[in-house]
């Protein structure tokens, strides 16, 4: 068997490792990458973009059923909105299958080798994988491994049948009549939600007293009310049990136990690493719980192994993915680099949707600073009022002191888009008088940010 010996080997093509392969061949190190299913990983193919592209077309839909209900605030009505379900993904699988086909284009511009297979190491330096055509062992000098995550599954609630979790939600030909989905958090209320302006009843069920528990509570706010508007269910406090042929069986805050009528079970309680089946067990790395143990040059417990992506641990995001793929990248080309983000901004696309970079007011209190707080409401905001969407507002987070942006947080529809300027505000080390002293072009949702720092400074203009 013919040997591929190369400098960098990838293991795993989802943001963290193309972007890692592509950098390091721009950069004119020898890499190569292995895949077992297409390019993209979860984000593209089965999470991020795929769930934004049906969120899309159920905030289209249900659009359009409000003007046919003559319920639309400007007067515009529209008869006879309906929706193809298996139109709907077929437009979605193009939008994936686009991305996927780009990365692709990408490797290849970068002279990265592509494997298609599933990687098993032999050793610290060697794997072995399975390809179409036979086993193909590959040796390097550097190894990067970028396995991703998968949903966590219940055991009470494995997956099959009618109990899907998020990548059998996004495939579906069908539309469920009754959902039922377990687990509260961004994962579930963003398909929940989707599901329902669809046309699907839909219950949620969340085990801690909140929904979205990493949210504090006055961001989740407006979301729960948009929740109770659209006459989802949700139950806090309240644990799954088990499934039947019609259903769920719960247990709610009081102890008593209740049957929620169901076809369909969307299980989204977190997710978990992939680190099974890729013969990590033959390598000594240290793991912290679950997850594989990095330094801030993302360097595992063994010389030339690094570790990038959801398999390292908490935020699991793309775009922290991408950010070491990138670092790691240039490292191993002789760069002086670490990872030294002051912030990683978070973004949950439920109704309306939230945006959170740096600390929360509790949060800095909890690490002993003073703080100042000034917040927006998008009531006062004129570009809100003329898109019909006032619910939520922009929230600053200062120390007291010295005026230094310590946290910026948003909720409101669209403000996802305003997440670069929250984490370049704190990235650039910014002190309320510099975003109340910037301007703001009007009418622009983000007026809100500048009007959210002068409120902090004790004078804004517009409330």
């Amino acid at each position: 068997m013919k040997e591929i010996v190369c400098k960098l080997l990838v293991i795993g093509a989802g943001p963290a490792g193309y972007v890692c392969a592509i950098r390091a061949g721009q950069l004119g190190i020898d890499t190569v990458i292995v895949e077992d299913k297409k390019p993209g990983g979860t984000c593209l193919n089965v999470g991020c973009i795929p769930s934004k592209a049906l969120i899309h077309a159920a905030e289209e839909f249900d659009a359009l059923r409000l003007m046919g209900a003559g319920k639309h605030p400007a007067g515009i009505r529209v008869e006879g909105a309906a929706i193809d379900l298996a139109r709907t993904m077929a437009w979605k699988d193009g939008i994936v299958g686009r991305l996927t086909s780009g990365v692709t284009a990408l490797l290849h511009k970068a002279k990265v080798k592509i494997v298609h297979g599933r990687a098993v190491f032999l050793d610290g330096k060697m794997v072995e994988v399975a390809t179409e055509t036979g086993a193909q062992i590959i040796r390097a000098e550097n190894v990067v491994i970028a396995t991703g995550s998968q949903p966590v599954e219940l055991p009470a609630l494995p997956f099959g049948g009618a109990i899907i979790s998020s990548t059998e939600a996004l495939a579906l030909k069908e539309l469920p009549k009754k959902l039922v989905v377990v687990g509260g958090g961004y994962i579930g209320l963003e398909l929940g939600t989707a599901f329902s302006k669809l046309g699907s009843e839909v219950s949620i069920i969340e085990a801690t007293a909140q929904i979205l528990p990493q949210y504090d509570a006055d961001l989740v706010r407006p979301v729960q009310r948009k929740l109770a508007e659209r006459n989802i269910r949700v139950q806090t406090m309240t644990k799954a049990l088990s499934s039947d042929d019609h259903g769920l069986r719960v247990e709610t805050a009081d102890g008593k136990q209740e049957h929620l009528a169901a076809d369909r079970i969307l299980v989204t309680v977190g997710r978990e690493p992939n680190t099974s089946g890729s013969g990590l067990e033959q390598l000594d790395l240290d793991r912290s719980g679950r997850f594989i143990r990095i330094d801030d040059r993302c360097r595992t417990s063994m010389r030339s192994i690094y570790a990038i992506g959801d398999v390292t641990g908490e935020p699991m995001l793309a775009h922290r993915a991408m950010a070491q793929g990138e670092m790691v990248a240039e490292i191993l080309a002789g760069r002086k680099r670490a990872w030294d983000k002051r912030c990683i901004p978070a973004v949950c696309f439920t109704d309306p949707e939230i945006v959170t970079a740096g600390l929360s007011p509790d949060e800095a209190r909890a690490q002993g600073y003073d703080i100042r707080v000034g917040q927006f409401p998008f009531s006062a905001n004129g570009r809100a009022m003329t898109m019909q969407s006032e619910e939520g507002f922009v929230r600053i987070v200062a120390r007291a002191d010295t005026n230094l942006v310590l946290g910026l947080q948003a909720v409101g529809q669209g403000v996802s888009e305003l997440s670069a300027d929250f984490a370049l505000a704190i990235e650039m080390g910014s002190r309320l008088e510099d975003i109340a002293g910037t301007i703001h072009a009007h009418p622009t949702r983000s007026e809100a940010i500048q009007e959210a720092a002068l409120k902090a400074l004790g004078h804004a203009l517009h409330i």
